[in-house]
């Protein structure tokens, strides 16, 4: 069976969740597995993931909050596994994080993901779910494809149920990703993270900053539409359709969408594949 689940990140103002919640009751008719909703770095946005986890799970849908440890003491998130749990929260999306800035990975308790995996079995069983992040293009702080690969083995041997990787546009990097781990040993399900084109300006920005690569066939053709905003969100639902298609028919178990709190894309991606 397919899943489906869709990602969200905390707003800064009460109107931003307010219309957040909207779009998580456009999304729930599709009955994703769950909704996942990032962490600020070092935790700056604790209250406000904590407040949208609540909402979402009052709505009757699974929430997955993303829990890093970078920035935060044992005791903290000793606390926030208690709140998590006493709120009926059964998955959560483990990740290293970003440093905060001015900090350092020595100043942390925990410093790397496979060690918050760790961590969260000892103190809670098999009572979450835990996902865990997977790079098809590498982590762009990794030092090498195949020492990122090891980190990757590191996580799931750590007592990971699942991975969503960072999204990509480049079908064959997620199946060459999935085979060299298989090969390691991994087998757990890899679910493609999918981010749907709607601004190729922010998208070649964030792209640049997290390592995901925009085929340059897809670049140019975005930079040949200019400003013409319809032309680009048309473009991009096709060329994301047609990769999820192939994602899905090759073997891919789901679909993780990063919503960029909006519905209409993802939507109109999924709907073109059901």
């Amino acid at each position: 069976m397919t899943t489906l689940s869709f990602e969200f990140f905390p707003t800064k103002t009460d109107e931003g969740t307010g219309n957040l919640l909207k779009v998580r009751d456009e999304l729930a008719p599709f009955n994703p597995e769950f909704f996942s909703v990032t962490y600020g770095a070092g935790g700056s946005t604790r209250d406000r993931t904590f407040a949208i986890v609540k909402a979402i799970q009052e709505r009757g849908i699974a929430a997955a909050p993303h829990l890093s440890c970078v920035g935060d003491s044992k005791t903290d998130l000793r606390d926030l596994l208690t709140r998590y749990k006493e709120l009926g929260i059964n998955r959560i999306v483990t990740l290293r994080g970003d440093l905060p800035s001015g900090s350092g990975l020595a100043s942390s308790e925990l410093r790397y993901a496979n060690e918050l995996v760790e961590f969260i079995r000892e103190e809670t069983g098999d009572h979450f779910t835990l996902e865990v992040a997977a790079y098809p293009e590498m982590h762009p702080q990794a030092t090498s494809f195949e020492k990122d690969l090891q980190n990757f083995v590191r996580k799931v041997k750590a007592g990971a149920d699942s991975a969503i990787t960072q999204y990509f546009f480049n079908a064959d990097s997620y199946f060459h990703f999935v085979d060299r781990v298989r090969a390691m040993g991994v087998d757990i399900p890899i679910i493609p993270g999918i981010m749907p084109i709607t601004n190729y300006s922010k998208l070649a920005r964030f792209s640049d900053s997290c390592g995901a690569e925009i085929p340059r066939w897809i670049r140019k053709q975005l930079e040949a539409y200019g400003d013409d905003s319809d032309s680009i969100v048309k473009f991009g639902e096709e060329v994301v359709t047609d990769m999820c298609r192939r994602l899905l028919d090759g073997g891919a178990p789901g679909l993780h969408f990063y919503t960029l709190n909006q519905s209409k894309p993802s939507l109109a991606v999924w709907k073109n594949l059901i």
